[in-house]
């Protein structure tokens, strides 16, 4: 078989699992499970410590490295990892081992200490442990004559993202405005984190048109960073089957916080649907 032009350059990618409670099945599709997916903890005497176990699903051995990133939530993107960022966790946390190799069927644990200087300022310090598979997978694209037109490396990794608070620091939100996108079908509230600690919420929400009940319903947990904002989508079509009318409309409930999203927030916004379907609103919170 052979290579046309375009084959000849072999394109790196590198597939990426979010550190998050939300992509527990994207971990599994990557053959290996991490738990948890999430570390919080508070410096104590200068230092802090926690642990994440790899399990390997599969019948062959899995090997991996290990290394930490600096990272962020963009408001519109998501998650991104950063080349810097005077929050990185990663010039004082110690890991063991660096490197696995996992049985079929069998896990291992990997221990963290982070240790600060006193002169370090309180704060929030955070980093996305990657555990990266060693052994990239080929995947090739074919034409109809049966010659490669495009070949990728992908090197599967999962990250845990680790937030380690020094100092007593805590978030303060404001649930700023509510915007309407007719083309996509979204409806995306705006957080804004003004605190210096990041905080994962649970949206419970309700939708009304002229004081009546359009739909109830609850979304998937996310995460807003410190002294960082973030777009919760409302996801009211997930049916498909709820088409929004133009008018006034008020989004309200709660955002749960905390030890089983037990702690809640309220929240009220009000937002127009116009009657031109190429507009979008950004209202302001009542």
């Amino acid at each position: 078989m052979k290579l046309n032009f375009l084959s000849r350059i072999t394109s790196s990618l590198t597939s990426i699992v979010l550190a998050n409670c939300l992509l527990l099945g994207a971990a599994a599709r990557a053959n290996i499970s991490i738990s948890p997916m999430v570390v919080e903890t508070q410096v104590n005497r200068g230092q802090a410590t926690g642990s994440i176990t790899v399990s390997n699903l599969t019948s062959e051995e899995f090997r991996a490295r290990i290394y930490s990133a600096p990272f962020t939530y963009d408001p519109e993107a998501g998650f991104q990892v950063l080349d810097s960022s005077s929050q990185d966790l990663s010039p004082y946390l110690q890991f063991s081992p660096r490197e696995l190799q996992i049985p079929a069927t069998e896990q291992r644990r990997i221990r963290f200490i982070a240790r600060f200087p006193p002169s370090l300022p309180d704060g929030e310090y955070r980093a996305v442990l990657f555990t990266e598979n060693l052994k990239a997978t080929i995947q090739e694209e074919n034409d109809t004559t049966g010659d490669i037109i495009f070949r990728t490396t992908i090197v599967p990794r999962i990250g845990v993202a680790v937030y380690v608070r020094k100092g007593n620091i805590s978030h303060e939100l404001t649930l700023d405005s509510a915007r309407y996108n007719p083309e996509s079908k979204k409806l995306d509230l705006l957080a804004i984190n003004t605190g210096k600690a990041s905080v994962i919420l649970q949206p419970e929400w309700t939708l009304k048109k002229d004081g009546r009940e359009v739909k109830q319903d609850s979304g998937d947990p996310i995460t807003v960073i410190a002294e960082g904002s973030r777009y919760i989508n409302i996801d009211y079509a997930a049916d498909g089957e709820l088409t929004l009318e133009p008018g006034d409309y008020e989004l309200s409930g709660q955002l749960g916080w905390g030890v089983n999203f037990s702690n809640k927030i309220n929240f009220s916004v009000n937002f127009t649907v116009p009657s031109t379907p190429e507009s979008s609103t950004f209202p302001s919170s009542e």
